[in-house]
């Protein structure tokens, strides 16, 4: 039985197949369509998946779609029911947007399924499916994790009406134990914060919590006297008086920027301590509040396993401090744990739970390290140089190739990477990434300003061979999808650590062996390679050791400020040739900057990247 699933028209949309509960594909429509976080209905990634599957439309037993569109209109609509007469403006300019689409959401969506060739009466035959938002998350991250039972915790903005959820997977079985409700929910008060510190919602939440180490938690006494009132269970009540995004066209109302001293910050405006110190302050927040929901959850569960999704178990900051307090034994965060990762979760919802499908015996961690997009062909790197007059050299073998680009990156020279099939989720784990030398002290700096054209705040974060995570990082766990954050070692720390940091020049300063890598309280947000999930990068990241003795390289996504991370090796090819990267890798071919034609091209394209 093959079942599709859909994640659309909010933002990231996505599309899998599932084939008796395995995952065969994966994607995101920004990868195709070029568009950030693109919203829109995902046709380009059904049309990948379906041609992964070697299948058609007519092939597939059910379609999932990850939200119930009809009673997201309804919270809305009791929304601005509530506050009326405020939130009028933006209520006019919302309701013909959900009337027109949301509200005969069914028909459209039909409608979009039918330009591959399939009649609305065989799809209705089908079934169309609608799993509601926190099932869908909850079974993106149960189902395919390595455990026969767990406790699942689900946070992020809204769903529906939940905020966050949390319950008990077992066998094919997934059952609600509570949710916390709209309007009061962690995902949108942290969001509050990114919009109130210049970044954009539902992108920038990421930079924020980069932003936190710079700063003192000065703000967060102030955040649990006016925001939030959290009760021993961790769950929460938002006061409401400080925000507007129920109603309005904006996050926060003035009493907010009363209570924090000030407007919000305007986008690519300068960041100053006061900033630092409010990413510091929801950070902690935020990290305490998920500590104690975790801590209720173990004990009212009495699972030793957990697995998490939502935007907030993005959050790598906050997961690292749950495994480092050990509450759970265990913990699997699915690496799309965004709305992409929805389309995954409602076409495993409508398996297991629609459809009665028997989880395997043998269970394993079943993303298959993520690597479930599209891979480049021979043909397409043929097409790629005969277009461009690219000049490449092709490796003997596999170990040569990886001996050789070992030899450059060791030199200084930053390798743009693509080997396999494309990453699904928002992390580049070594099949589209940018490389560097983790001891190169320039590497950081280089690698944001001059090739990610972004802020040159944001730390960068390491590959390490998993059986040797304990040589460089204070941490003992598995982290193969980058989600979660441990310290560097003390023996390889420089200096004294610092407490306090007055501009974000900090980030120059050198705090270990492994610089390029360390952020400023000497943290590392970890990917660990092994390998039966990406063999090749397993023989990369141990040939370099081999020859330096560092089993350690930076990663960062194959692309530049506010562009989707490159998917075909034409999008490769445009990003090495605009930026500064020295070398592309794609399968066995070395492509040298300095052996390419001229590259005729100016750089306004770059304006298209300013407010990712």
């Amino acid at each position: 039985m093959y079942i599709l699933g859909i994640s659309a028209y909010y933002h990231d949309s996505a599309a899998c197949i599932i084939r008796n509960g395995e995952i065969l594909a994966a994607a995101q429509e920004e990868r195709f369509s070029r568009m950030k976080h693109d919203p829109r209905f995902p046709a380009h990634a059904i049309r990948y998946c379906l041609q992964e599957a070697g299948i058609t439309i007519h092939d597939v037993s059910r379609i999932a779609f990850y939200d119930k569109p009809l009673l997201k209109f309804e919270r809305l609509l009791e929304s601005y029911f509530s506050y009326a007469p405020k939130g009028f403006r933006s209520f006019v300019m919302s309701m013909p947007v959900w009337i027109k689409e949301k509200l005969f959401f069914r028909d459209m969506l039909v409608g979009e399924l039918t330009k591959f060739g399939i009649t609305r009466k065989e799809i209705e035959s089908k079934g169309l499916l609608f799993p509601e938002h926190h099932l869908s998350h909850a079974a993106s991250a149960f189902y395919p994790s390595p455990f026969r039972k767990a406790a699942y915790l689900t946070v992020d903005g809204v769903g529906e009406y939940a905020t966050t959820s949390y319950g008990i997977g077992e066998g094919s079985k997934m059952q609600v134990l509570s949710e916390i409700h709209f309007p009061h929910s962690l995902g949108l008060l942290y969001s509050a914060f990114t919009y109130y510190c210049g970044f954009r919602v539902n992108s920038g939440e990421y930079k924020l919590m980069g932003l936190a180490p710079y700063g003192e938690p000065v703000y967060k006494q102030l955040i649990y006297d006016h925001l939030i009132t959290v009760f021993e269970d961790g769950s929460y009540r938002l006061n409401t008086q400080y925000f507007q995004y129920e109603y309005g066209l904006k996050m926060i109302t003035e009493a907010f920027e009363v209570v924090f001293g000030g407007p919000a910050r305007k986008p690519e405006t300068k960041i100053e301590k006061r900033h630092m110190d409010l990413a510091a302050s929801i950070q902690v927040v935020t990290e305490e509040i998920v500590l104690r929901m975790c801590r209720h959850i173990r004990k009212v569960t009495d699972c030793e396993n957990l697995v998490m999704a939502g935007g907030v178990a993005l959050n790598c900051v906050a997961n690292g401090k749950i495994w480092k307090e050990g509450i759970f034994k265990n913990i699997f965060i699915q690496p799309a744990a965004g709305d992409a990762g929805g389309a995954l979760g409602a076409a495993l919802a409508a398996y297991y739970l629609h459809e009665g499908g028997e989880r395997p015996v043998e269970l394993s961690d079943s993303m298959r390290g993520s690597l479930l997009g599209n891979q480049i062909t021979r043909n397409e790197i043929q097409r790629l140089e005969e277009r461009h007059g690219a000049v490449s050299h092709v490796s003997r073998s596999e170990q040569d190739l990886v001996e050789k680009v070992a030899k450059l990156i060791s030199d200084g020279n930053i390798i743009g990477w693509v080997q396999g099939r494309m990453e699904f989720g928002p992390r580049a784990l070594g099949n589209r990434s940018i490389l560097g030398d983790p001891r190169n002290r320039e590497m950081q700096r280089t690698m944001n300003l001059k090739i990610k054209f972004r802020e040159s705040f944001r730390p960068f974060a390491p590959i390490v061979l998993a059986e040797r995570v304990q040589d460089y990082f204070e941490f003992t766990g598995d982290s193969p999808y980058m989600l979660m954050v441990a310290p560097v070692r003390a023996d390889l720390r420089l200096g004294e650590p610092r407490l306090r940091f007055e501009s974000l020049d900090a980030i120059n300063e050198v705090r270990s062996t492994l610089p390029s890598i360390t952020h400023v309280d000497y943290s590392a947000r970890l990917q660990t390679v092994d390998q039966q999930r990406n063999p090749r990068l397993h023989k990369l990241v141990s040939a370099f050791e081999k020859l330096t003795g560092c089993g350690v390289l930076v990663n960062t996504s194959f692309n530049v400020r506010g562009e989707p991370i490159v998917s075909t090796a034409e999008d490769a090819y445009r990003c090495f040739m605009r930026s500064n990267i020295d070398y592309l890798v794609i399968d066995h071919h070395i492509f040298a900057k300095t052996e390419q034609p001229a590259w005729k091209d100016d750089d306004t394209w770059k304006k298209e990247f300013v407010l990712d």
